[in-house]
């Protein structure tokens, strides 16, 4: 039985260790936090990736823990009204479609039940690959070094196994000139299943109820070149956005006052990852790791669902991992480029039905 070890775990991780041992393979998954990751926005599974998640009999528990969103409001600068829908909102798009909107931490551990006999590893993260004739020789920060038959980056757009095999972010990473951050608060403005959004000259962003309208969901951008920082320091980059958009006015002071507090701030660059080759060797890449589309299009849940499953189903069906690999990236390609454009073909604007429909059914799951 062939062994696979997975760097990351949180979506495109577990999906692929769960496809994996379908497949007859023994996963591992290395995971750098201490335990599964809390917080983060709602995600979006749509078109294929529906059919990826209802294969691994995941659909139904999904459809039990999505949002129940019934509309949106957006506000300027100012905190005025401009308009309002009880049709769409800007997370999800129209509410009367198939998709499913769904916390990210309610997705991840939905895979982590679906994967109980998978061994995790948490608390730890690859330093070293050596790429052999006959295995990779893994070393950890903390474990002893092992050999696996393969390796997967599923450790999102700053991938660690991407750095030691590929090179570094910068000759891969397209910024998109947008700053976000996501965290949690208190429901302080008594939303019930309705979003805010709200934009002034300095940046913007948007407030949703989750857990029974027991909390928010803030998030919160601004537009920017790119610019050099830690992205593990996570006071440095509180400190940069109170900075940036301490200056708007309607909630945001008393929005940015729950910065100290939120256990679970998330910032980052809104960028996507283009690399010419998703694997080399013995090492492959999965999900944000190799193509990052960014959360500007709705569809980076939905790529690494559809990724994991096309890695695996190739990877079944023969001895040589070279070839899978190739035939992964082929089936793949155009489904990753058409979802990389809705970021970038309409920029500060909901992509087109029309453009979201072609990355739905740009990918054939049965090859």
């Amino acid at each position: 039985m062939k062994t696979v070890l997975i760097s990351g775990a949180s979506i495109a991780g577990p999906a692929l260790a769960y496809w994996l041992r379908r497949n007859g393979f023994a996963p591992t998954v290395v995971e750098r936090a201490p335990a599964p990751r809390l917080g983060g926005q709602a995600v979006d599974i749509r078109g294929a990736a529906l059919d990826v998640v209802d294969r691994m009999g995941l659909l139904d528990q999904a459809r039990r823990v999505r949002t129940r969103m019934r509309g949106m409001t957006m506000l300027d600068g100012e905190g005025n009204e401009v308009w309002r829908s009880a049709e769409m909102t800007a997370s999800a798009g129209r509410l009367d479609s198939d998709d499913l909107e769904l916390l990210r931490e309610d997705l991840t551990r939905l895979l982590l039940e679906r994967t109980r006999e998978v061994d995790y590893v948490f608390g730890d993260s690859i330093t070293d690959l050596e790429d052999g004739v006959d295995g990779v020789r893994v070393s950890f920060e903390h474990g002893e070094p092992r050999t696996f038959d393969l390796v997967v980056g599923a450790d999102g757009q700053h991938s660690g196994v991407r750095e030691l095999v590929f090179g570094p972010e910068r000759e891969f990473a397209r910024h998109l000139g947008t700053y976000l951050a996501i965290f949690s608060a208190e429901n302080f403005l008594n939303l019930d299943n309705w979003q805010v959004w709200f934009r002034g000259d300095a940046g913007g962003g948007g407030i949703y109820p989750v857990r029974g309208n027991r909390e928010i969901r803030v998030t919160l951008g601004f537009e920017a070149d790119r610019f050099d920082y830690d992205h593990r320091d996570l006071e440095a980059q509180k400190a940069l956005l109170a900075e940036r958009l301490g200056g708007m006015r309607w909630e945001v002071p008393r929005l940015l006052k729950y910065l100290d507090q939120a256990p679970d701030f998330y910032f980052d660059s809104m960028a996507q990852i283009h690399l010419r080759q998703w694997w080399k060797g013995r090492v492959a890449l999965v999900g944000d790791a190799g193509y990052c589309a960014s959360a500007l299009s709705g569809q980076g849940t939905s790529l690494a669902l559809v990724g994991a499953y096309v890695l695996a189903d190739e990877l079944g069906r023969t001895d040589d991992h070279q070839a899978a690999f190739a035939r992964y990236q082929d089936r793949l390609r155009p489904f990753v480029e058409l979802n990389q454009a809705l970021a970038t073909e309409n920029p500060g604007e909901r992509a087109n039905e029309e453009s979201i429909e072609r990355a739905k059914n740009a990918i054939a799951l049965d090859g």
